[in-house]
């Protein structure tokens, strides 16, 4: 009311006052607009959808130490407007904290969204894991699913402290892998795949399987590689144990395991062509003087021969007690094996078995 008297006093004429007072209001309603036009426009700068890509969502993978230009250049072609994004994602400071992962942004995103998932939505990926032969092939596959690249892998596996803590070698490194499917994240690096496997391993060996382990007198590593022998032998799951009972009768009788897909591997490591095809084990091939080769030589090789399924693992703690010590193919049943407890009747079966060979032209 004071500065109301105040400026109609000094205003002067009375008939000017209701000038003065238009003018204010016409300040207040040019301010007001201003104002509200400043909010629209931060509203919609903050929580106006800013994506343009035509599926629902588009995934966007971050690497660890990824610039600010860099990550720019990466997003804006998912954008409508680059120069919005930056300016609310200056002002979270996200910028000067780029996170690394696997992102999903999905279509109609605003820049809070967009900002809250790049902070905080890291999402994982199922690492299915599957056999194969050796820890190479582990680390190219592995390479292509997560950010770490192969080379990266294999050093962090066979790092000679690692091994020495483990006790394990370079040649049978490879039974810390569990076939399995595991969930991961994308921007993990190799040394925390490495741990995250060895703590995979750990918390499979528990205590009730070391006793079973200690009960067939191996070692977590070489009930790997003797399953290894199991998984390559039979593909039946309900034979596995009978097989890896044969193996654990011959191992006690200190007899060579002569398992054919020995033979089959001291090939494929003699040559270095792991995609060697081999589908008959010949003669000659039983001389070959391989580490792997277990008709060369006495025990269980020096590593695994592939990753075994968890069945063959299984199989080999939980092996059949029997009296067998040989078996072949049995050509009547696809997939199963026939099972000897003497040499002269396991031969008999072989012979039929390698007829039945020859009648389909199978050399090799």
């Amino acid at each position: 009311m004071l500065l109301l008297a105040v400026l109609k006093h000094n205003y002067g004429i009375k008939k000017n006052w209701g000038r003065l007072m238009k003018n204010i209001k016409k300040l207040i309603v040019a301010l007001a607009t201003a104002g509200g036009i400043l909010i629209l426009v931060g509203y919609n700068i903050i929580f106006a959808s800013n994506t343009k890509f035509e599926n629902e969502y588009q995934l966007l993978f971050i690497e660890t130490d990824t610039s600010e230009e860099e990550f720019m250049t990466q997003i804006t072609p998912f954008l409508k407007s680059s120069k919005t994004f930056r300016w609310v994602a200056n002002r979270k400071k996200y910028l000067q904290n780029i996170k690394p992962g696997r992102f999903v942004l999905y279509k109609g995103m605003n820049n809070n969204e967009l900002i809250r998932v790049l902070r905080s939505e890291n999402k994982p990926i199922d690492l299915v894991i599957a056999p194969f032969e050796r820890m190479e092939e582990v680390a190219g596959y592995v390479s292509r699913i997560i950010e770490a690249d192969s080379a990266d892998i294999m050093e962090a596996f066979y790092d000679s402290d690692f091994l020495f803590q483990t006790k394990l070698r370079p040649e049978n490194v490879l039974s810390l892998i569990l076939p399995n499917t595991y969930e991961v994240y994308w921007n993990t690096s190799a040394i925390q795949y490495r741990n995250r496997m060895l703590k995979e391993y750990r918390d499979y060996w528990n205590e009730n399987r070391l006793a079973q382990a200690n009960e067939v007198k191996l070692s977590p590593s070489e009930v790997y590689t003797l399953a290894s022998i199991v998984s390559k032998e039979s593909v039946k799951i309900d034979e596995r144990p009978r097989v890896a009972g044969v193996y654990l009768n011959r191992l006690r009788k200190n007899m060579k395991l002569q398992a054919d897909p020995t033979v089959v591997y001291s090939i494929k490591h003699a040559t270095g062509n792991f995609d060697t095809i081999i589908r008959r084990v010949l003669y000659r091939d039983l001389r070959l003087d391989n580490p792997y080769n277990t008709y060369k030589r006495s025990g269980l090789p020096i590593g695994p021969i592939t990753m075994p399924e968890m069945s063959a693992i299984e199989a080999v703690l939980n092996a059949e007690k029997h009296s067998y010590l040989y078996f072949v193919a049995d050509v009547e049943r696809p997939g199963y094996h026939n099972f000897s407890k003497t040499l002269s009747e396991h031969n008999k079966k072989r012979k039929a078995y390698t007829q039945w060979l020859n009648d389909r032209n199978i050399r090799r």
